[in-house]
């Protein structure tokens, strides 16, 4: 498509006849790309649930962090990807960021036709499809700049939404196509019981593994065309003014890119534990706090024409909201995306197996036969959260989001506790199923709630910040909030192997508390500086 050179869509008159169908035919590209971002980013979620089925040689903390890997790169990723629309512009970035993950989904296919492939390789194929995680800050800022304020909380909710259904598809198609040898290879036999969305699946059933990689291509490559032939960049003074040629574009990208990778591969070495790395676990937050500030420097050091353009984009950590919607967006987002995550193989590891006394020693290795197949429940919480998201966008939309938000809150930390509580019974219980009931009704609350507050805090940003800044906000305190992705299934594997998983809910509720007096102090209270954005 050609580049645009005008675009007011705060004009209603511009916006009737020419921007609607334009920014119509923009979100609807960009949705099942960031679908497809989200689905590569996250399938350890499935696929280690499924490694663990069929006995591959790894202990559940090493499953665990697999997806972790893949939370940090993608979290890491988001920060250059939050100022990439302004320097390449939006076509070129959504095509080539979604090319891009043709790489880690061919490269996973492969890596599982052999359970003899080295876990080195695995954890550099999560690193990889942290390029999915990546894309949603480019892809949100991208579509900010086509609706107008009015319109912001739902478009961005539906961008975001139907765009995080790809966990939710991932986690409905991946067990599916595992049961059938459709892109060939020779299959794998299961160990444990597994499932499906339909149901369990017996062990010593045939499974195809290496189709949870594969089968993205059937998406990508489609999605890579129409991105570039019916995807624009907008050429306006407050958008991509200056973007030069495709392939100077792409370019760019690549070198932004790569720079994320030295201080995320770098904070993975610190604090992902021994042979991998340093195992620096009990400083995971200041090092994350490090990899973010080594991130930002390292694109400020960037020379030539870039640099004006990105100094321009970091007049948003002069201002303080910038800081404070990063920390309650992280409540939302950060909560779903890590809650998507480690929830699989939280069900497998607490409800899959039985807790018993064996010479006074509490035991978690006895497999459960009643449990509950975690691959036949999983993609309910992702689901919900994302298909209510631009749902809490329009009520945002309607009421405000700061009040929506602050309802929320309260919500989160009502159910995090009663799920903490919960998951205790169940790890000190022969039948830990007796508590699954509950476990799962107060999980799939938390990640409505997550989803509310995701349309909410987007229209908040977009009524707090300028038509410049509201974009490089949503992507950083995107990227910001993504980091959940790794400190969630973190905290999760740490806290089951220390037999006390109920203590990551206790310390998540906490700061949704702190959030729920953030939001209402600045946002709602008497000395709100924006009341009810």
């Amino acid at each position: 498509m050609t580049d645009i050179r005008e675009w007011d869509v705060e004009d209603e008159e511009f916006w009737e006849t020419e921007g609607k169908k334009v920014a119509s035919r923009n979100l609807w590209i960009s949705i099942p790309s960031l679908l497809a971002g989200f689905a590569v980013w996250l399938y350890w979620s499935v696929i280690t649930v499924q490694m663990l089925n069929l006995g591959f040689p790894f202990t559940n903390a090493e499953l665990f962090t697999l997806a972790a890997i893949a939370g940090l790169t993608g979290a890491t990723l988001r920060i250059p990807s939050s100022f990439l629309i302004r320097i390449a512009g939006g076509r070129n970035t959504i095509f080539f960021t979604t090319a891009l993950l043709m790489i880690p989904a061919v490269g996973t296919g492969f890596a599982l036709l052999d359970q003899s492939t080295p876990l080195w390789v695995f954890q550099m194929l999560a690193a990889l499809s942290g390029l999915g995680g990546g894309n949603f800050a480019s892809s949100m800022s991208n579509i900010s700049f086509f609706y107008p304020k009015r319109m912001q909380g739902l478009s961005l909710g539906l961008n975001a939404g139907l765009g995080n259904a790809g966990v939710t598809t991932m986690q409905i198609l991946i067990p599916l196509v595992m049961t059938a040898g459709v892109f060939g290879g020779a299959p794998m036999v299961l160990e444990r019981t597994s499932g499906t969305l339909i149901g369990k699946i017996a062990a010593g059933t045939d499974t195809y593994i290496h189709n949870a990689g594969f089968v993205w291509l059937l998406l990508l490559i489609p999605l890579a065309f129409l991105g570039w032939f019916k995807m624009n960049n907008i050429r306006a003074e407050h958008v991509s003014p200056d973007i030069g040629s495709p392939i100077n574009s792409f370019a760019k990208i690549s070198g932004m890119l790569g720079l994320a990778f030295i201080p995320a591969v770098a904070g993975l070495y610190l604090i992902l534990p021994s042979p991998t790395g340093l195992g620096l676990t009990w400083a995971k937050y200041p090092i994350i706090a490090a990899v973010i500030a080594a991130t930002v420097f390292l694109l400020k050091m960037i020379p030539g024409p870039i640099k004006p353009n990105l100094e321009r984009q970091f007049k948003i950590f002069g201002n303080k909201h910038t800081w404070i919607m990063s920390v309650i967006y992280t409540m939302t987002f950060g909560s779903f995306i890590g809650y998507s995550a480690g929830f699989a193989l939280a069900i497998k590891v607490i409800f899959g197996f039985q807790h018993v006394m064996v010479d006074g020693v509490m035991t978690h290795d006895l497999v459960n036969p009643a449990g509950p197949s975690a691959l036949t429940y999983a993609w309910m919480g992702p689901f919900i959260g994302a298909l209510i998201r631009p749902v809490g966008g329009w009520i945002a939309d309607k009421v405000g989001g700061a009040r929506v938000t602050q309802w929320v809150a309260v919500t989160m930390i009502g159910s995090a506790l009663g799920v903490a509580y919960f998951m205790t019974q169940a790890y000190k219980s022969e039948t830990p199923q007796d508590y699954f009931v509950p476990f799962l009704l107060l999980f799939l609350v938390l990640f409505a709630a997550t989803g509310v507050g995701n349309g909410s805090t987007f229209r908040t940003i977009a009524m707090v910040f300028d038509k410049e800044q509201a974009g490089p906000v949503l992507g950083w305190t995107s990227a910001v909030a993504a980091y959940g992705a790794f400190i969630i299934p973190q905290e999760f594997g740490e806290q089951i192997q220390a037999t006390t998983p109920e203590y990551a809910l206790y310390g998540f509720a906490l700061f949704y508390l702190i959030c729920l007096v953030l939001n209402w102090w600045y946002y709602l209270g008497p000395r709100a500086e924006y009341k009810n954005p």
